[in-house]
């Protein structure tokens, strides 16, 4: 009996649109829900009612729920190396290009809170082979940013480029924790971003 290889290129279905969707929800709602409960305070049953579905229905995208935990953490740390190549990718020169990873940060940063908190919090409760992916992806995200800084600051030890680095994280990725409610979002943003490009800026 042959069977058929699914056409890659052809266009989605309404039925795999709507999985995709509620996969989705569901992440969305597994960040919401483990940055306010925490990973160990939170029941499959808890993430099910926050995504609106029943708790066995998570089961239909994620293996349980450390499963969703690895997708909610890796899955960031893909998009950071991921964005932050193609941001790269597409600047004209370095210093362009320095500017470009500051502001895809601090978008990434103003956009995924609850991501940030859960990342601190709850990243030792990821299966071994899981925390082991995000702290590989997480060097190569550094390790894109020490690559243009070392090119704009030529001369400058690529160790107290790594430190600049970090720190510049640090101030950033605090903005889940510190930022005010009612403070203007373009102001904090501006304001993230001055400061950023200040500290990685060799004196």
């Amino acid at each position: 009996m042959v069977q058929t290889v699914p056409d890659a290129s052809a266009p989605p279905t309404s039925r795999s649109l709507a999985k995709a969707d509620r996969r989705e929800a569901i992440l969305s709602a597994a960040a919401s829900l483990f940055a306010r409960s925490g990973y160990n305070g939170a029941s499959i049953e808890d993430l099910g009612t926050a995504a609106g579905v029943s708790g066995p229905a998570v089961y239909r995208h994620f293996s349980g729920k450390q499963g969703l935990l690895a997708a909610l953490l890796v899955g960031a740390s893909e998009n950071l190396v991921a964005g932050g190549q193609d941001v790269v990718g597409k600047a004209p020169d370095d210093a362009a290009a320095l500017v470009a990873l500051v502001r895809f940060h601090v978008n990434f940063a103003l956009s995924n809170p609850d991501v940030i908190r859960v990342q601190d919090r709850d990243l030792d409760s990821l299966a071994e082979a899981d925390r082991h992916r995000v702290r590989a992806l997480q060097r190569a995200y550094v390790e894109l940013w020490v690559d243009v800084l070392s090119r704009v600051h030529p001369g400058v030890d690529t160790s107290l480029l790594r430190i600049r680095a970090h720190a510049t994280f640090g101030l950033i990725n605090s903005t889940p924790h510190s930022a005010t409610a009612g403070t203007s979002p373009a102001a904090v943003r501006a304001l993230l971003e001055q400061m950023a490009l200040t500290a990685l800026t060799p004196a």
